[in-house]
């Protein structure tokens, strides 16, 4: 589908939903008599249409399933509906219409940089939308720079990556540095006693970058960090480290990693009754299949790059002299829910998102050719269903998403005793109050 703008007036922290408006050019009036034959024969002819190709690789297997089937999924809901809509046009009559290639890249680096230079060199992408996870993501972005080709990165949010003056490499996640900070402020503000952390994550680069940044800053604000440990990124097990945990007497927790790893050590953690009053982990909470722990997802909270509750809306972006772009959080809700039979994740939110920025950018250079459409990404500030969108433009940091737009979920019991998920952290975007674990 192809939306119109709404530019205008100031965001709100958080944004309120609204739908966005679309809109079709009205056909141009046809001339009469003699002229008309000579004028049709000149300016009739049909539209040229186009393939846009975008390659990416997707995990259909191994460690990172569950997340990239999430992001794939996204991804291809957004195909649908340039497809629905007749495709990306462009002024002078070009229709372009995506198709997606893409491979297995079974959860590893090393696939990875094979495969990306397979859909460059051999599938001819014309755009790179980045495999799910960091980790993989820095790999796709070394080969999308050594062959000058643009690539939207979501499922990543590593800083490291974004700071190494790539030219070509576009973040839509929040940065990894601000994954925690807010979850160690909501800890503080739902209860100021808390003085003692324990922090377990996975030895990949997102979780690292996490704890990286997590750890001074906790004890900035005057938390002691009584345990401090990694564990691989494979790890079922996690009996040994939740012993040393419990030794620590720690009044809150934060880390993990993926979904796999957070569910197991999350299910772990209350099977061995750990009494932290409060717990924070990355990636598993936000997804609707962590409920499958029962009773151990209560009161876990996770940062979420977005959800279905957020309210961003055209009357937000009209408050701050954005652009709105796209569907509402309802209407890809909606969409998503009927497309999959399952309500779309923050992971799915960011498939979509990478497709619609890229269709946005093709337009606004009014043209595919990668240089214009750089230069067009290089200017977009915009309010979505899925955040405001805006990249740096320094060369250090080039690319890198600069309008930071992360939520706090916690798994809490509904009015008719079902685990459901609630926007908790900032204040002004909750739908309930947080709660400490029992």
């Amino acid at each position: 589908m192809r939306y119109t703008r709404i530019t205008t007036v100031v965001l709100t922290a958080i944004g309120l939903l609204a739908a966005a408006c679309g809109g079709a050019a009205a056909p141009s009036a046809t001339p009469s008599g003699a002229a008309a034959t000579s004028a049709a024969a000149a300016t009739s002819a049909a539209p040229v249409t186009k393939t846009l190709t975008i390659g990416y690789t997707e995990s259909k297997t191994g460690s990172l399933n569950v997340e990239s089937t999430k992001q794939s999924n996204g991804l291809n809901l957004w195909v649908d509906d340039v497809k629905k809509a007749g495709g990306i046009k462009l002024k002078d009559g070009t229709v372009l219409m995506p198709q997606l290639k893409s491979y297995d890249d079974e959860s590893k680096t090393d696939r990875v940089q094979a495969l990306y230079q397979t859909l460059i060199n051999t599938d001819k992408a014309d755009f790179l939308v980045s495999p799910y996870s960091s980790g993989l993501a820095a790999t796709a972005a070394v080969v999308s720079e050594q062959n000058s080709k643009v690539m939207l990165t979501t499922g990543a949010a590593d800083d490291k990556t974004m700071e190494k003056g790539y030219k070509n490499t576009y973040q839509l996640y929040t940065p990894a540095s601000q994954y925690l900070t807010g979850a160690i402020d909501l800890a503080l503000k739902l209860d100021p006693t808390i003085k003692n952390l324990a922090v377990l994550y996975s030895k990949d680069a997102f979780s690292t970058s996490v704890v990286q940044a997590a750890v001074p800053y906790a004890e900035s604000k005057g938390l002691k960090i009584v345990d401090n440990e990694g564990y691989d990124a494979n790890t079922t097990d996690f009996g040994s480290y939740i012993d040393k945990i419990a030794a620590a007497k720690p009044d809150a927790v934060i880390g993990g990693g993926h979904f796999a790893d957070g569910q197991t050590f999350a299910k772990q953690l209350s099977q061995k009754q750990v009494p932290a009053r409060f717990v924070a982990l990355l990636v598993a909470p936000p997804e609707p299949t962590f409920a499958d722990i029962g009773s151990a997802a209560l009161d876990i909270v996770g940062p979420s790059q977005w959800e279905p509750a957020v309210k961003y809306s055209s009357e937000a972006a009209s408050a701050a002299h954005l652009t709105w772009y796209g569907p509402t959080p309802a209407q890809f809700t909606q969409e998503y829910t009927a497309k999959y039979n399952a309500p779309p994740s923050y992971h799915s939110a960011g498939g979509y998102a990478a497709g619609l920025i890229l269709q946005k950018a093709i337009e606004d250079a009014d043209s595919s050719d990668s240089a214009k459409v750089r230069a067009a990404l290089d200017k977009l500030d915009l309010l979505t269903f899925y955040a405001h969108v805006k990249f740096s433009t320094d060369a250090k940091t080039h690319g890198k998403h600069t309008a930071p737009s992360m939520v706090y979920v916690q798994w809490q019991k509904d009015s008719s005793g079902k685990l459901a998920t609630q926007i908790v952290w900032p204040s002004e975007a909750k739908t309930a109050d947080a709660q400490l674990r029992k």
